[in-house]
């Protein structure tokens, strides 16, 4: 692998921080280790013991994904204020406040893994709970690839081949997470969060210094704006925009809970507090996506154009424009942990997903905590070997096509999930035909969206799963409004709901039977009903003999 010479400094610089971040991940399984490791909550949950720091830095490391800190500013540097994502983040946390804290407590009572685990016992199917499953996992995949999108668009612009560094990053990956499971995004967030700080400072400094700041950039992008063809783009939101960018910010703050990594991270949390106090601060971590997105405005002003038609490319090339050689390659590096830390964590959500929500309950119900963690182990190593070869093998766009089919995917599973920690009202038939139909829905929506291009971004690029913004001029509206295909299919996912659950019990349909009390949502560290792991550092099993039949928990260590 030959390094170009312009470019030694910033390879050898990000080298030796991958080679720490690689070591910090593999020393990770021995950060307070429990006695037991051979279960499913401690490599996949890090032993539901993190305290107030690790938990903030497991759930930015989380929630800010390194493909948001790339796309973001490559939509606001070719379409200007539509691509200013913030928004939904406002959005998405209070909702997320309350919406976490219940599942908390029900899923450390009932000693949930994943949301499926809530959904079978919330609603008593077993089909409910694989198909909310199989959405997550579906949904959650083409999001891993699109980690790899990040990082490919650092080394394109270092010079460096495409495929063996990728593959190699990902086999590092792979190691640590198979070793030390959700430990080790933990630990590495911690780093992923200093080199991002260090990195907006940076940005800052350097517009600051500039001759009329901010001014100055943003005279410049309107200017380059004004003088597109393209109707959509601008600095500002234009009319037709509004409806399309406030159904998309919707749907990702909804989404953003739903996700199965979303819930993994928080079930991680020791208690209520520690994860409704995280939750509350998070919106000012949000300020620095806000200032990487602007970061593509500067871009305009220094006159970068993405490399080879990539648009990824735009903010790693303005940091090898506008940075020194050795603090673009800690910006690289910035990137490329921020890659790591939600792929890993994705990928054990998914490994979670498959095996306590399919292996455990269609193939191997008598399993071992030993074997479900084994099974966990080796699907999470599939599911980034999967990740790899859809980069490599398929177009990137098409990567990016699955990425919105998996947004409308998830969001189908907000009845059951969200709507099911308040109320067990719906009928878990109507839960499952509303699934489906939305899902087919969406997919269909998708399928009849074309990709436009060209200097005025009206030329049809390519015919079908060309975005997520559904044109209502296919109502017969005349109207340049479009809407989110996913609200739409959730529109659909809900009236079947609401209509089935009636006629089906007119029709004397049973429903399932509801293993959740209502005290249950409520339930916080302390709580005898709240399980806890066994044989941690500082804590004797009382599983024996405890009133409820139930095994109980108690002394964890607490990271």
């Amino acid at each position: 692998m030959v390094v170009p010479a312009q470019h030694s400094t910033e390879f050898w610089i990000f080298m030796a921080t991958f080679v720490g971040i690689a070591v910090t991940g593999l020393l990770a399984a021995r950060w307070r280790p429990a006695q037991n490791v051979h279960t499913l909550e401690e490599w996949g949950l890090g032993g539901r013991a993190f305290g107030n720091w690790v938990t903030f830095f497991l759930l930015s490391g989380d929630v800010f994904t390194a493909y948001t800190f790339v796309a973001l500013p490559t939509l606001v540097f070719g379409l200007g204020g539509i691509g200013f994502g913030m928004t939904y983040f406002a959005i998405a946390f209070p909702m997320v406040f309350v919406l976490l804290a219940r599942f908390w407590s029900v899923s450390h009572v009932h000693g949930f893994v994943t949301p499926a685990e809530f959904v079978r016992a919330r609603f008593g199917s077993r089909s409910l709970a694989a198909g909310i499953a199989i959405t997550g996992i579906v949904a959650t995949m083409p999001y891993i690839a699109l980690q790899l999108v990040a990082i490919e668009a650092v080394f394109t612009v270092m010079g460096l081949p495409r495929g063996l560094p990728l593959t190699i990053a990902f086999a590092v990956l792979a190691l640590f997470t198979f070793v030390s499971g959700l430990r080790a995004p933990a630990l590495i967030s911690i780093v992923k969060d200093a080199l991002v700080v260090w990195t907006v400072l940076t940005v800052l400094l350097i517009v600051f210094t500039r001759d009329g700041g901010w001014a100055t950039v943003t005279k410049a992008a309107d200017t380059r704006f004004n003088a597109s063809p393209n109707p959509i783009d601008g600095l500002f939101l234009l009319p037709d925009n509004y409806l399309q960018y406030v159904t998309s910010a919707m749907g990702a703050a909804v989404a953003l809970f739903l996700y199965p990594h979303t819930l993994t991270a928080a079930l991680a949390a020791k208690n209520r507090s520690t994860l409704r106090r995280n939750l509350a601060v998070m919106p000012l971590y949000s300020l620095t996506l806000g200032i990487l997105a602007l970061a593509g405005l500067v871009a305009i002003l220094d006159g970068v154009r993405p490399l080879d038609g990539d648009g990824n490319t735009v903010l790693p090339l303005w940091f090898d424009k506008a940075f020194p050689d050795w603090a673009a390659a800690l910006a690289y590096s910035a990137i490329a942990v921020g890659a790591m830390v939600p792929a890993a964590i994705m990928s054990i959500a998914v490994a979670n997903l498959f095996t306590r929500d399919v292996y455990r309950v269609y193939i191997k119900p008598d399993a071992t905590p030993g074997q479900e963690t084994r099974v966990s182990r080796i699907v999470s190593l599939g599911a980034k070997i999967g990740a790899v070869l859809v980069i490599l093998l398929i177009d990137t766009q098409f990567a990016f096509d699955l990425q919105l089919i998996g947004g409308g995917f998830i969001l189908q599973t907000l009845p059951a999930v969200a709507f099911g920690l308040y109320t067990a009202w719906f009928h878990r038939y109507a839960l499952f035909a509303g699934l489906v139909a939305g899902l087919v829905t969406c997919l269909a929506l998708l399928y009849d969206v074309p990709q436009l291009g060209g200097p005025d971004g009206r030329t049809v690029v390519r015919e079908h799963f060309g975005g997520s913004a559904w044109p209502l001029s296919n109502l017969g509206i005349d109207t340049n409004a479009s809407v989110y295909v996913g609200f739409i299919a959730l529109a659909i996912n809900l009236i079947v709901i609401v209509v089935g659950t009636p006629l089906l019990r007119a029709l004397g349909v049973k429903d399932g039977t509801d293993k959740t009390d209502a005290r249950d949502y409520y339930a916080d560290e302390g709580d005898e009903r709240v399980r806890r792991l066994t044989d941690l550092l500082d804590g004797e099993s009382e599983s024996e003999g405890h009133p409820s039949g139930q095994h109980s928990w108690s002394g964890r260590a607490t990271y």
